[in-house]
C-alpha cells in the first residue's frame, strides 16, 4: 500500500498546483499544503518551488514523482495478474504517439506488452499531428505537452526535461547568444505548434515568441537540421542527450530550460473507470519508460 502523502504529492505533481490537488481530493488548499511540508520535512528535501501563482517540481520532486509512478505502475500490475484480469484482456487498442518519442520510446516497449497481452489486437499511429481523441479514431494516446484538453484524462508518466540547442558550427558561424534578447538575430528551429517557447529561467516562467527558420509538421526534421547546423531549437534530453555528450550538439543559454509544466502523458477519453486494456497499457508503459525499455 501506497504512503498517503506519496499519494498527495503524485496528486500534486500530476494537477500541477496544491490546489488541483485539494478539489481532487475534497480536502483544503492548507490541509494539503501542510501534507507536502511534511513529507519535505520526512525527507529532508524541498520537493516543489512555490509561489501565489505557480508550483514547480524541484529536480528531486520530479525524480520522487518519477521512482512513484514506475512503482505504482509495477504494483498495479502485480495486482491485475493476481486478481485473474489479465486473461480479460482482449480486443481492439488503438493508440496514437509523436514520431520520434513514440518509435525511440514506445515502440521498444510494445513487444513486452503484446506478449503479456497476446489476444490484444494493437493499431499503432506515428504523427507529430494532435489527434483528435474524442471522436472515436483512438483510444489512447501519448503526448507532451503542458494541457491535455478538455475532456480527456491524462496519465502523467514522467517528465520531459527540454534544452536549448545547437550544433557546433552554427554557433561558430552565428555566435552564441548570451541573452533571450539575442536569439532575435539567430535561426530558431520549431515544427508547427512548438513556438513560442516555455521557458523557465532566472526570472522565473517566460514566453519567447519568434519564427522558424524552416517550416514543417515534424519534429524529426527540427532535430536533423539542428544537428545539420541550421539553427537553434528547444529539444527534449530523451532525444539528443547523446548528442549532446558527444558534442555533436551543444547547450545555448544553459541558464533556461523547456518549462516544468511539460511532461509526458497517457491520455484517454474521460472515463472514471477506463476499460481494462487501457489501464494495462498505461502501467506498462509508465513502468518500462521509467525502468528503460
Amino acid at each position: 500500500m501506497f504512503d498517503p502523502d506519496y499519494d498527495i504529492f503524485l496528486d500534486i505533481a500530476s494537477g500541477g498546483s496544491i490546489s488541483a490537488a485539494a478539489r481532487k481530493r475534497g480536502a483544503s488548499v492548507p490541509g494539503i499544503s501542510k501534507r507536502l511540508a511534511r513529507l519535505e520535512q520526512r525527507i529532508g528535501v524541498r520537493l516543489a518551488h512555490r509561489t501565489t501563482r505557480r508550483l514547480s517540481l524541484t529536480d528531486a520532486g520530479k525524480d520522487l514523482a518519477d521512482t512513484l509512478l514506475a512503482i505504482r505502475a509495477s504494483l498495479s500490475a502485480v495486482e491485475d495478474r493476481m486478481a485473474g484480469r489479465k486473461s480479460g484482456i482482449s480486443g481492439p487498442l488503438r493508440l496514437s504517439a509523436p514520431t520520434s518519442f513514440g518509435r525511440t520510446r514506445v515502440l521498444p516497449c510494445l513487444p513486452g506488452f503484446l506478449a503479456d497481452y497476446p489476444e490484444l489486437d494493437l493499431t499503432v499511429d506515428l504523427s507529430d499531428q494532435y489527434v483528435d481523441m474524442l471522436d472515436g479514431t483512438y483510444d489512447i494516446a501519448v503526448r507532451i505537452g503542458a494541457r491535455i484538453g478538455h475532456g480527456l484524462v491524462g496519465h502523467r508518466l514522467a517528465t520531459s526535461s527540454r534544452v536549448l540547442c545547437a550544433a557546433p558550427q552554427y554557433l561558430a558561424r552565428a555566435g552564441a547568444p548570451s541573452s533571450l534578447h539575442d536569439l532575435a538575430g539567430h535561426h530558431l528551429l520549431a515544427a508547427e505548434g512548438q513556438l513560442p517557447w516555455e521557458l523557465d529561467g532566472p526570472e522565473g516562467t517566460v514566453s519567447y515568441t519568434g519564427t522558424s527558420h524552416i517550416r514543417t509538421n515534424s519534429s524529426e526534421v527540427v532535430r536533423e537540421l539542428t544537428i545539420g547546423g541550421c539553427g537553434i531549437s528547444l529539444r527534449s534530453l530523451w532525444d539528443v542527450a547523446e548528442e549532446l555528450e558527444r558534442g555533436t550538439l551543444a547547450r545555448v543559454l544553459p541558464q533556461y530550460r523547456g518549462s516544468q509544466a511539460v511532461g509526458i502523458f497517457a491520455v484517454h477519453g474521460h472515463a472514471s473507470d477506463p476499460p481494462a486494456k487501457i489501464s494495462a497499457f498505461i502501467d506498462h508503459l509508465a513502468a518500462c519508460l521509467n525502468h528503460g525499455a
